[in-house]
């Protein structure tokens, strides 16, 4: 059986790309759950990796839900225990593998996002869509709700009263749109979508690594905690940075008119 995802690290960068397009690489009906906790468990363990990439293989970025998958509950009349479980130990592993992911995330958009495809590239940190990119909320269409955890997702990205009409209508907006919207950071040509996403791991992964995954869990707890509680860990953790070479090094180049050199 192919795997899902293909995995390709190059220096500091690794890229997940979904692979498999002929189901529009769908999440469901295949051992993309399993893949990507795998994949992520294996980011966080090495510690030369600071951004990771995720993508889409053939026109679409992801289908989400394989509505053959779904035809396939209703034949097999699963009972409704049955399938709470089946959320739980498939597709709702990947929102808390990706939300536990330590480095910065980036969604390169190259087509179609739909249903849980659109709320996987609201797990990333960043989205840059190709100017073919779609998306929509769509699972009110096929009658059901966003059970991969978009509901908690995509209001984060947009605000609440944008969510909501997109969760409530599953209209498809463009690239364009998804950019006014701030559902992307930006949009580009097709053929400049991977150049300009790399470009972008890149200029981030200059950066000392243990302070990039130190920043991205002080942005992920600032989304729950009070201003108390947040100036309280933003305190212990920089104090932890200020001890790193890192710091020291950024100093001394900055005083030095020099580019610091980090691992």
């Amino acid at each position: 059986m192919a795997k899902f995802l293909d995995t390709q690290i190059d220096g500091s960068i690794v890229t997940l790309t979904m692979n498999e397009p002929e189901t529009r690489n769908a999440l469901t009906g295949n051992s993309a759950a399993d893949e990507f906790v795998s994949a992520c468990d294996m980011i966080n363990k090495n510690k030369q990796i600071k951004v990771a990439i995720i993508t889409g293989a053939g026109s679409a970025f992801s289908a989400g839900g394989n509505l053959k998958d779904m035809k396939k509950i209703i034949d097999d009349d699963l009972s409704s225990d049955e399938i709470r479980r089946s959320y739980r130990e498939g597709i709702q592993r990947i929102p808390l593998a990706l939300y536990r992911l330590e480095i910065p995330t980036i969604a390169a958009v190259n087509g179609p996002a739909i249903g849980a495809g659109c709320d996987l590239s609201c797990m990333c940190d960043i989205r840059i869509a190709s100017e073919q990119a779609i998306f929509a909320e769509s699972f009110i269409k096929v009658g059901i709700i966003p059970g991969d955890g978009g509901a908690w997702f995509l209001p984060r990205v947009v605000g609440m009263s944008k969510a909501s009409e997109l969760s409530f209508t599953g209209a498809q907006i463009n690239a364009e749109e998804a950019l006014r919207i701030g559902l992307v950071s930006s949009v580009v040509e097709a053929g400049a979508l991977m150049p300009s996403t790399i470009k972008l791991a890149q200029e981030i992964s200059k950066n000392p690594g243990a302070v990039l995954r130190m920043t991205k869990r002080l942005l992920r707890e600032g989304q729950k905690l009070d201003l108390e509680s947040l100036l309280e860990l933003s305190a212990n953790l920089q104090a932890i940075a200020q001890k790193m070479p890192a710091h020291e090094e950024a100093v001394v180049a900055f005083l030095e008119k020099r580019q610091p050199r980090f691992d």
